[in-house]
């Protein structure tokens, strides 16, 4: 057995060209969100709403009224908040309800929950504690079971998807310490020897990893004789010889996380137990979160929805001034964001997700977006109530009820959310990932003509490709539907959202306009252009939440399902996204980016140190970035196992 080679260091270009092996290639299904981008307003992709079976509403349904009671009368949110623990018999209550399976064929024993339903799953379960939401989507949208379901054989099915079912929690292992978004450097590995892999290497923020009985652990495989080697996934046995959980991690939020720094030191894991082709593990990762993305704003949505209903009840009992604070229009602007802004989030998901479950239309870009979006619109929601409740809402629950008020956790839901703009790609991660996909027409056709790589008749061959798609393409982005006035007419009901659906349709064309003149203009430089790709995939996020929430208040009104508000609802919203979206237009050409850049420039030079002077640092002793040395463990294995 080789020496486990030291931690890799890679080019900024080595290190993109490994994700970018690592995407999805190829577009064998239509896209909305890709469309979007170029120019190309495509309704006719998600209107009419698709719908699910009878079959699997009336399944789905059912456990959500078993869960539904479970959340109110096992789960004491407040003792999880107090002890920082999500107690063993909840736990158990939930293996026992099934919801370790809500993901899993039935022929697997699990309840075979389609997306819609799951969403909604975890929707109700992380408003009754947010710890408890992601413990089972951590679980099941990217743990064990996903991968396995995607790329797994048909053993490792049999012989692991009974056990995620029903009795055993997984978790999923990619993070180290010096290693986050940019796997290229990833350094635990796991080296060929007989018929196993012997893995080394320590794992940062596994959430579950502290109880988890079931591991998909990202390892690099060295390449050798008979071996391909690179990145890959394996299935270890969290009980396993060598493996130490050494620390339970602890957070602002989500105090009842399971999040550990877990260690690797001679682990043996059977060859059988690799999941996919040596290599292929990043690609199995990224192509988990396609769908696995979908539950954090399915959770998102949920906090969305309870923050309106604490809202609502503060704001019409608090009075200020002679009447309740909820008609003073500083507030009231508030509550119209958060309701608004529930609808259109709950919209864009149920709306990705029925999509997901139809396996129609390829939805990478629609889940990106959607965790995008939900992870910031939440945090906003979220925040925005606090301010409404004020000083009650800066106040503990606890603090509340032992002065004799209710015990609103407000201030929790804030800490709670907070980590969703960093959870599964932050938010600036994925606006670079969207971005990519956005672009990818015009890399295709034009990408030779900026790669500075390639050779002189490459490029030749690349600028006549690229001539004919343009000569075809940039034609059509001139006019369109939206300058109609009878435009999506079917939409003109109690409520006409039909201006905002030809708006959507005007600003897509700008949006592809915007995108091929800044290609035009910075060729290679435009992938350093962080600020615009920014710009232009928020504005392109706010464009499909527009258009899932005209299309979702069609559809209630048109099953006789609140209507009339669904289309209030979407109007307020609508008027709301487009007042963002010429922000995000006007800022795409006149903002700071340049001067920004210098300023970072000097205060990493120390150009500054002098504004710094005057307060002192409570920062305690240590490196930056704890030693992830593979070796034995020095530390107790503090793993406990719920059983």
């Amino acid at each position: 057995m080789s020496a486990t080679p030291h931690k890799p260091t890679v080019t900024e270009r080595e290190a993109r060209q490994v994700a970018e092996a690592a995407r999805e290639q190829d577009w064998r299904k239509p896209s909305f969100a890709k469309e979007l981008f170029l120019g190309r307003f495509r309704l006719d992709l998600i209107h009419p709403h698709p719908m699910p079976s009878d079959e699997a509403s009336q399944r789905g349904e059912e456990f959500l009224a078993k869960l539904r009671d479970f959340c109110e009368t096992k789960i004491d949110s407040a003792r999880i908040e107090r002890e920082a623990r999500i107690p063993d018999e909840t736990i158990d209550g939930l293996k026992e309800l099934g919801a370790l399976g809500m993901k899993i064929d039935t022929k697997y024993g699990g309840l075979g929950l389609t997306q819609v339903y799951y969403n909604k799953a975890l929707a109700l379960a992380g408003s009754a504690n947010p710890a408890i939401g992601a413990l089972l989507s951590a679980h099941q949208s990217i743990g064990v079971p996903q991968p396995l379901k995607i790329f797994g054989t048909q053993e490792q099915k049999d012989v692991f998807l009974p056990r995620c079912a029903r009795t055993d929690i997984s978790a999923f292992l990619l993070t180290e310490p010096d290693v986050g978004s940019d796997p290229a450097r990833l350094a635990t590995t796991a080296v060929p020897d007989g018929d196993d892999y012997v893995l080394d290497g320590v794992k940062l923020w596994t959430t579950n990893g502290v109880v988890a009985d079931l591991l998909v652990v990202m390892a690099r495989v060295p390449k050798s004789e008979g071996h391909k080697g690179g990145i890959t996934a394996f299935v270890v046995e969290a009980g396993s010889e060598g493996i130490t959980v050494e620390n339970r991690n602890a957070f602002m939020g989500l105090r009842g996380l399971e999040n550990g720094v877990t260690r690797f030191h001679r682990v043996r894991v059977p060859a059988a137990n690799r999941i996919g082709a040596e290599g292929a593990g990043l690609k199995i990762a990224l192509t988990t979160l396609n769908t696995g993305r979908l539950s954090l704003p399915a959770m998102c949505v949920g906090a969305g929805k309870w923050c309106l209903k604490i809202a609502r009840e503060w704001s019409a009992a608090r009075e200020q001034w002679g009447k309740p604070v909820a008609l003073h229009e500083a507030v009231g602007s508030k509550i119209s964001f958060i309701a608004a802004t529930t609808f259109a989030l709950e919209a864009v998901v149920d709306l990705s997700s029925q999509m997901a479950d139809e396996d129609r239309n390829d939805i990478r870009i629609e889940a990106a977006l959607a965790k995008l979006y939900g992870s910031e619109m939440g945090c906003l929601m979220a925040d925005e109530l606090v301010q409404i409740r004020g000083g009650r809402g800066f106040e503990t629950a606890a603090s509340l009820a032992a002065r004799g008020e209710r015990a609103v956790p407000a201030e929790q839901i804030l800490r709670d959310l907070r980590i969703n703009r960093i959870f599964e790609g932050s938010t600036e991660i994925m606006h670079l990932l969207i971005a990519r996909e956005a672009v990818d027409a015009h890399l295709s056709v034009a990408g030779d003509l900026i790669d500075p790589d390639k050779s002189l008749s490459d490029k030749a061959k690349a600028g006549a490709n690229a001539g004919v798609f343009y000569a075809k393409w940039l034609p059509k982005l001139v006019t369109g539907p939206g300058q109609l006035p009878r435009s999506y007419h079917e939409f003109n009901q109690q409520v006409d959202l039909s201006p905002h659906l030809r708006y959507v349709e005007r600003s897509a064309r700008k949006l592809a306009r915007s995108t091929f003149y800044a290609m035009s203009r910075w060729q290679g430089r435009m992938e350093t252009k962080q600020g615009f790709l920014g710009r232009i995939v928020d504005i392109g996020a706010e464009l499909f939440a527009m258009s899932a929430a005209c299309v979702r208040a069609e559809h209630l009104r048109a099953t006789g399902e609140h209507g009339r508000e669904a289309y209030q609802l979407a109007d307020a919203f609508c008027r709301q996204s487009r007042i963002r979206v010429e922000e995000l237009f006007g800022r795409l050409w006149s903002n700071t980016d340049d001067l920004d850049r210098k300023v970072v420039k000097g205060v990493l030079s120390g150009t500054y140190t002098w504004l710094e002077d005057g307060v002192v640092d409570p920062s305690g002793e240590g490196p930056w970035i704890a030693d992830a040395t593979p070796g034995p463990s020095r530390k107790e294995n503090v793993r406990r196992p719920i059983r």
